[in-house]
């Protein structure tokens, strides 16, 4: 064992009448820094909990559910937590054996270096290779099948075939599982270093019928001139240049590396910004399925896939209990994901357009427009080459409008608007919005940068009718 990598401040603070279990063991093997300790303890973990919280100083200590009884203490400013739970059984070896997967069935008495692996869990580990505890490892839980999934594409290790046929068995009653666990399992997936592999691995377990049955509608379904793909292998394929983005976006241009530190912020729900944008790259063409139209002239098309797959989205993400507000940044980014596109075709872009683009984009507008990339390099039909050359050139330009805007924030309106409602002699109302938002515009675009400006601008926009 390798030993040493939990913080040395954790271990001292440990209760010794317990046992490190699952992740903390399994990672402690296999070198790799713990901040997330898993703990068995054969009394109160409540009590437990909070005697550990009091002598760590600066600790958040709270029960995470009533049927397990288990209770969590976080240290923010260090960065790790410990969950205690109770002894499930009469013997650790109980414990271990009610637990998934065999690496993660190994357990370690606290100050000891014994390690107590009755399931081989060593050896599974050496050999990268994910098995199951027991028969009933899947059916007492069929969470595990996502959990299968992640730690396939997590570790790199390789699922057990008699695994495989298992965890098939219990995926159709992954569809009972709550939203939350549902999410929380599925988020890490694709979070992961391979979300795609992970996706493909949920479909050969027959878990995407369960969690997510929208994306398989995409099968088969046959796109235009300008793909080279069908629907979901389109989708999988703008999920993999997502991937792709967040390791190299600093070569979109000078705000690559601005935007990517933004979009490695906190988006809610344990998920990043970076996440967001991959579950977007899902769902952005979730729709592609219910609205493929073929044209009397041959073309095939996808009319209001967009504000079709938002709301769509929205239906899946409150099927996951998913928050408000990772669901709107979700559906932001999907009903605006042609947005770039179709200013392609309209260069040269000036200041307005790009000012009209970061408002309907909204708060989303780095995101969607990462997602907007991917989803061009993902698409490589007809006249692909140059369409690419074209969409990246202007995202180039639109990446660092959006970083600016968040950064920097909407310019302070030249007048306000019961001012220049009195000064034009009209009332308070839609009229007046439309006038202060053409104002906005035009001060983004230069057009426009005093008071008087302003008025005489507004003046002679309600004379153009």
């Amino acid at each position: 064992m390798t030993g040493g990598v939990i913080p040395a401040a954790v271990l001292e603070l440990l209760p010794a009448e317990a046992w490190i279990v699952g992740g903390a063991v399994r990672d402690e093997i296999l070198g790799r820094p713990v901040l997330d300790v898993d703990l068995v303890v054969p009394s109160d973990p409540d009590i437990a909990a909070r005697a550990f919280a009091a002598a760590a100083g600066k600790a958040v200590v709270f029960g995470l559910n009533d049927e397990f009884g288990a209770w969590r203490v976080v240290h923010h400013l260090d960065r790790w937590q410990v969950d205690f739970s109770p002894m499930d059984g009469l013997t650790i070896e109980d414990d271990l054996s009610r637990r998934d997967l065999t690496i993660n069935a190994i357990a370690r008495r606290v100050g000891t270096d014994e390690l107590i692996d009755p399931f081989g869990g060593i050896g599974d580990i050496e050999a990268h290779r994910l098995r199951e505890v027991g028969p009933g490892s899947f059916e007492s839980d069929p969470l595990r099948v996502l959990r299968l999934a992640r730690f396939a594409v997590g570790l790199g290790f390789e699922p057990q075939s008699s695994t495989v046929e298992l965890a098939k068995v219990s995926s159709a009653a992954l569809a009972q599982v709550s939203g939350e666990r549902t999410f929380m399992e599925f988020s890490r997936i694709i979070a992961s270093r391979d979300p795609v592999g992970g996706i493909r691995l949920l479909k050969e377990l027959g878990a995407v019928s369960s969690v997510l049955p929208e994306l398989l509608e995409l099968e088969g379904v046959a796109q235009g001139r300008y793909h080279h793909l069908d629907c979901l292998e389109h989708t999988l394929l703008v999920l993999q240049e997502a991937v792709h983005l967040q390791a190299n976006l600093a070569s979109l241009g000078p705000s690559g590396q601005l935007a990517s530190d933004l979009l490695d912020g906190d988006l809610g729900d344990g998920i990043s910004r970076w996440t967001g944008v991959r579950l977007a790259a899902i769902l952005h063409d979730i729709a592609k399925g219910r609205t493929r139209t073929e044209f009397p002239d041959g073309r095939v098309g996808f009319p209001g896939h967009d504000e079709l797959g938002a709301q769509m989205a929205g239906e899946i993400l409150g099927r996951l209990r998913v928050s408000s507000r990772v669901s709107a940044a979700v559906r932001g980014m999907i009903e605006q994901h042609l947005a770039a596109g179709f200013l392609t075709h309209k260069e040269p872009v000036g200041r307005r357009e790009v000012y009209e683009y970061l408002r309907a984009c909204g708060p989303t507008s780095v995101d969607v427009t990462v997602l907007s990339v991917a989803d061009r390099l993902a698409t490589k039909g007809r006249g692909s080459d140059e369409a690419i050359e074209r969409h990246l050139h202007l995202t180039d330009r639109l990446l660092e409008a959006a970083v600016a805007h968040e950064v920097e924030g909407e310019l302070k309106p030249l007048i306000r608007g019961d001012e220049l409602a009195s000064r034009l002699g009209i009332p308070q109302g839609p009229q007046l919005g439309v006038l202060l938002s053409e104002l906005a515009t035009a001060q983004y675009a230069g057009d426009i940068s005093t008071t008087e400006a302003a008025v005489e601008h507004a003046r002679s926009f309600l004379s153009e009718g």
